[in-house]
């Protein structure tokens, strides 16, 4: 078959790919929307409305007395701890299998060129290292902090450790993913000039690579610690500590006046992370 026959056959691939791909998300769509049983208007008819208003209803006035704010302070702190202990985990976790799982540290680029050329059995126990560390990464962020936190409650009982755990392995995945991805996104000639220089493996990383992507770094791991604030929360309600489980414990008594409260305590602590990880990333 002729080149022209093969260009123009791959630019009728090409055009034809947008049709097909609106063809079969619109039919994804509307599976979706009949197998989930998607039904917007059922909060506009009579026994909607009437569920949405009680549970709105119970929730006023909301609970602000002295002692019960006294008691929720612990738990308080406690999110906050288990979000800064789980993502100092994940970033442990995350940063050197990050390195490990990035094509151009350990199997390719520059720094590697030298090393694996005429030499298969180091190319395969690079490759071997780079396809662990990308499997592992995987496992860990493919299963939700939420099961995790199920399994290490099993595993060391109730309490603030469960959920630290199930944030740092879940998020280790997370970190260690985007990590690798940033560290392939560097730029190879400040690198280049390094090397050229007669600096090794090691002196390459520090004080080439490092310097491009800790910004980048930076900015992810705090918006994860964000997130992280938000999750320790859910995870209380499997028995992780923290207010999530207050949250469930009043969300069993009907005590809606208490949850409002806690809501309400949760979205400052959030809003409170944002600005301080917003003054972070503004000194960077």
């Amino acid at each position: 078959m002729k080149r022209q026959d093969l260009s123009s056959i791959s630019k009728e691939s090409k055009s034809l790919f947008p049709y097909l791909f609106a063809f079969f998300f619109g039919i994804a769509f509307i599976d979706s929307w009949r197998r989930a049983g998607i039904a917007p208007l059922f909060f506009f008819e009579a026994q909607g409305r009437e569920h949405l208003w009680k549970f709105v209803r119970g929730m006023f006035p909301p609970e602000l007395s002295s002692q019960f704010l006294s008691l929720m302070l612990q738990p308080a702190l406690e999110t906050i701890q288990i979000s800064v202990m789980g993502t100092l985990i994940a970033v442990l976790i995350g940063f050197p299998l990050g390195i490990l799982a990035t094509r151009t540290f350990s199997v390719s680029g520059i720094l590697n060129d030298a090393e694996i050329k005429g030499a298969p059995a180091r190319f395969a126990a690079r490759y071997s290292i780079y396809f662990c560390a990308r499997a592992v990464l995987s496992l860990f962020r493919s299963i939700p902090e939420f099961v995790w936190a199920f399994m290490f409650v099993r595993a060391v009982g109730l309490g603030p450790f469960p959920g630290v755990l199930a944030i740092g392995v879940a998020y280790g995945g997370m970190l260690g993913k985007v990590y690798s991805e940033i560290f392939e996104g560097a730029n190879e000639r400040p690198l280049e000039a390094l090397q050229s220089t007669g600096a090794n493996k090691m002196q390459t990383f520090c004080y080439g690579w490092l310097p491009q992507v800790l910004p980048n770094f930076v900015s992810y791991t705090l918006y994860r610690w964000e997130c992280a604030v938000r999750a320790s929360a859910i995870l209380g309600l499997v028995g992780a500590g923290g207010l999530g489980q207050q949250i469930e414990i009043s969300m069993r008594m009907f005590n809606f006046q208490e949850v409002l409260t806690l809501l309400a305590i949760l979205f400052m602590m959030v809003a409170a992370v944002d600005f301080i990880s917003a003054k972070v990333r503004a000194m960077l």
